[in-house]
């Protein structure tokens, strides 16, 4: 599989479960030919060996107010920039930023996606549509 999209995030908090929705979305519908999609919950820099030999990984996640209102694409690198905890709970920027240290290149092309707020079917829906239209349209 060339492009991987995984859902991360915590089930048991509103607030941080939008990824893990995206993936039990997708899961319930037909998948473009080479996209694999995994359940990332809350695995972190677990998730490193999983990017390797891909072309792509768009994680879905649910994101804070101050990145904007509506669905957000974020670069991978622009996330990995603003890691600035390092350790446990370190989160996605963590990961994104370790990934070129300890990763052998060619390095995926990663993006964020997600949105602030509640995680009403609705938003999972958009969010999960836009992880698609990505894989489907966008050139890495």
């Amino acid at each position: 599989m060339d492009t991987l999209i995984i859902g991360v995030g915590n089930r048991l908090l509103e607030s941080d479960a939008l990824g893990c929705l995206v993936y039990d979305w997708l899961a319930r519908h037909p998948l473009p030919p080479g996209v694999a999609i995994l359940d990332g919950g809350l695995r972190g820099i677990d998730l490193l060996p999983l990017l390797e030999f891909r072309q792509r990984v768009l994680f879905a996640d649910a994101m804070t107010a101050d990145v904007g209102e509506g669905v957000q694409c974020l670069d991978g690198a622009m996330v990995a920039a603003s890691a600035t905890t390092f350790g446990h709970g370190a989160g996605l920027p963590f990961l994104l930023a370790m990934l070129p240290k300890v990763s052998p290149p060619p390095h995926p092309v990663c993006h964020v996606v997600g949105a602030c707020g509640p995680p009403t079917p609705t938003l999972v829906e958009v969010v999960a549509l836009t992880c698609l239209k990505m894989v489907c349209h966008e050139p890495l």
